[in-house]
């Protein structure tokens, strides 16, 4: 009886995912903000509570951040990394300064102390790539010049979640200096080693993985991925850094293949994931933080459009573009739940997992709005304000000069 009614929970929330994302795709909006009111709707005080499904889906939700990972890390070639770790790390810089710290001001000001400080952070500082990368390819901006800065700042965050993730891993278990301070170097080094591994030997690894029977190269790819991301975790480092390593390593044919196969499944757990995460929060709870979540939302949404103005600016690009990549960077979505996450299954504050949930779900449905729409105002703002500096010209009459009279006159 308890397997039957697994099954039931389990497939009406598998169907209801399907048709919130055809829904989501008729009006080419992200599905994200939909996955999550949906766990909102099937967990604790929503309209139809889960109850057997509910560690099913729970381990599903952990798959589904390892795969969100791993497709990340293919996605980049470690030469990649590397180049544009050199070329574009101010923009990080600036980045993170910009958006990491709106999140932590806000945390200790509603009093919720230094880890939920560091959480928060987080949270407001990355993008969502997967988001952007949707927006972009809709609005035919995927060749303009601006692109490649844009991916810059979302590769450079990405590459900063491989050192805050075991941070943030550490301090929510309660970790001490030396451990946390042990637990960062295990994943700095892991990363190091596994950068030095795919830039020399990238060839032989890729070569070790793939086949060309797609089955053996499914199970291949995803049995060490997961057994990687079980080692990570068992060493106190994040799973998800253990599963963003390994797609870094595959490369070439291997990557490209295991993209092919593995992104349906990334699709399915990663929904469900969303799905997990609203589980964990009471839609009850998510009233009391609306304001100060629309209030960080407004804050960091300028602080992401003057983080991509200014990495746009200085790469060259004109100010259209610049104002462009501002615009496109400003949604937040997968990595962001995925932060607080940690936090709300560690219990670190009651309050964290509602207001990242109404921060997400803003964001994530006025990221589109200002990929679309912060260029042309704001062109139409400059020129609303160079009409009112230019001073009235009153017309200027012309007096005739006198005719100039010849000398036999």
């Amino acid at each position: 009886m308890h397997s039957a009614v697994l099954l039931i929970e389990f497939g009406s929330i598998i169907l209801a995912l399907g048709l919130l994302g055809r829904f989501a795709g008729r009006f080419r909006i992200s599905p994200i903000p939909l996955y999550l009111l949906a766990g909102l709707a099937f967990g604790e005080g929503g309209l139809l509570p889960l109850g057997a499904s509910e560690e099913f889906v729970a381990t599903g939700a952990e798959i589904g951040v390892i795969l969100l990972l791993l497709m990340l890390g293919l996605e980049y070639s470690a030469s990649d990394l590397v180049s544009n770790l050199k070329a574009h790390y101010p923009a990080g810089l600036v980045d993170g300064a910009l958006n990491a710290l709106p999140g932590a001001v806000a945390a200790l000001l509603l009093g919720w102390g230094p880890v939920a400080a560091v959480v928060l952070a987080g949270v407001t500082w990355i993008s969502s790539s997967g988001v952007i990368a949707k927006v972009l390819g809709d609005l035919g901006r995927v060749g303009n010049r601006e692109t490649p800065v844009i991916l810059s700042v979302l590769v450079l965050e990405d590459l900063a979640m491989a050192v805050y993730l075991p941070i943030v891993t550490a301090l929510v278990a309660g970790a001490g200096l030396a451990a946390g301070s042990l637990t960062l170097a295990i994943a700095l080094g892991a990363a190091g080693l596994v950068l030095f591994l795919a830039v020399r030997y990238g060839r032989v690894i890729s070569r070790f993985v793939s086949s060309d029977d797609p089955e053996k190269l499914l199970l291949v790819v995803l049995g060490l991925t997961i057994l990687v991301a079980g080692v990570a975790q068992q060493l106190q480092v994040s799973a998800a850094v253990g599963a963003f390593l390994v797609g870094i390593a595959l490369s070439g044919e291997a990557a490209e293949g295991a993209h092919t196969l593995l992104s349906p499944l990334r699709d399915l757990f990663a929904a469900i994931f969303f799905v997990f995460f609203g589980l964990h929060t009471d839609p009850a709870s998510i009233p009391p933080v609306l304001l100060p979540a629309l209030a960080l939302a407004a804050v960091t949404a300028a602080t992401k459009i003057a983080t991509g103005y200014w990495a746009a600016r200085r790469a060259g690009i004109s100010v259209k573009g610049r104002w462009r990549a501002g615009g496109a960077l400003v949604a937040r979505g997968e990595f962001s739940i995925v932060i607080a996450g940690l936090a709300v299954t560690a219990g670190i504050e009651p309050s964290l997992g509602p207001l990242a949930t109404a921060y997400v779900l803003i964001l994530v449905v006025v990221g589109p709005l200002t990929a679309r729409y912060t260029e042309p105002l704001a062109l139409w703002w400059s020129r609303r304000r160079a009409a009112r500096r230019e001073p009235e010209q009153e017309p200027v009459e012309r007096t005739e000069a006198p005719a100039q009279t010849s000398v036999g006159d």
